[in-house]
């Protein structure tokens, strides 16, 4: 597998079409300060209440819009972004939800669910031109998703996770579109500390003979709704290095959530 193909795969997302994204405006820095890698607020319990689910469309609406995250540029990631689960296959079911919240899908069962994606828009701070070619890939971009569910099933799905995470720290094969691949090994890891509960969890991946790569994810549930965020820097796997997930975009979309 070429480096590209593992980026796919990391991202499961065309690497074609990220780079797309890419040139168009990303990055940012480290998620700052975080709290243990799986928390609970302080007010509130892991059950879900008893609010009716939202939509998928309520759920694009409560998406961070272009303005809302100052610096940062917001489009749609259809184009980036897997449109189902049966495009995201792994060989161990209890690895799906961890590869499902790296697509910005729902890591749950549910219908209900929107991503997009948000990147520092370089171009908006710019001082001078790129040196090379390399530096229009020196950007982080942010994977975005949100899921709503019935009843218990948002805690559910952070349990998913969470058992995702040991279940699958040996690693686990992983399939997108036409393309597989290896993450070798998954661990825990500090998060934001948001919403009512959350989790992160750090994946290295094999490229393929070029070395590792890796990737942090992180998972938020807020009432019965749940946000994924993915980040990706392609200049940064060249140097083994990876992309952190920017604090201001996930404390803007938790912000959001109802």
């Amino acid at each position: 597998m070429k480096r590209s193909s593992g980026v796919r795969i990391a991202a499961t997302v065309a690497v074609s079409a990220l780079s797309l994204a890419l040139v168009t405006g990303c990055s940012d820095s480290g998620s700052g300060d975080a709290k243990d890698s799986t928390n609970s607020a302080s007010s509130s319990s892991p059950s879900a209440p008893a609010a009716k689910p939202l939509t998928t469309a309520e759920l694009e609406k409560l998406l961070l819009t272009q303005g809302e995250v100052e610096g940062y540029k917001v489009t749609s990631g259809d184009d980036t972004l897997p449109k189902s689960k049966s495009e995201v296959k792994t060989d161990k079911a209890e690895c799906d939800p961890l590869a499902w919240s790296t697509g910005g899908l729902a890591p749950g069962d549910t219908d209900a669910n929107a991503s997009n994606s948000v990147a520092e828009d370089k171009a908006s701070t710019a001082t001078a031109q790129p040196e090379d070619a390399a530096d229009l890939f020196d950007v982080n971009l942010t994977f975005v998703g949100l899921s709503s569910y019935e009843g218990d099933g948002a805690a559910k799905a952070m349990k998913a996770v969470s058992d995702g995470v040991t279940a699958c720290s040996g690693g686990y094969s992983l399939a997108a579109g036409d393309d597989d691949g290896k993450v070798t090994k998954v661990a825990s890891e500090k998060g934001s500390g948001l919403g009512d509960e959350s989790l992160a969890f750090v994946e290295t991946v094999d490229m393929g003979g070029e070395g590792t790569a890796t990737f942090h994810t992180e998972v938020v549930r807020k009432g019965n709704t749940i946000a994924t965020f993915y980040a990706v820097n392609i200049a940064a796997l060249s140097t083994g290095g990876a992309a952190d997930i920017p604090a201001a975009v996930v404390e803007a979309q938790v912000a959001k959530l109802k």
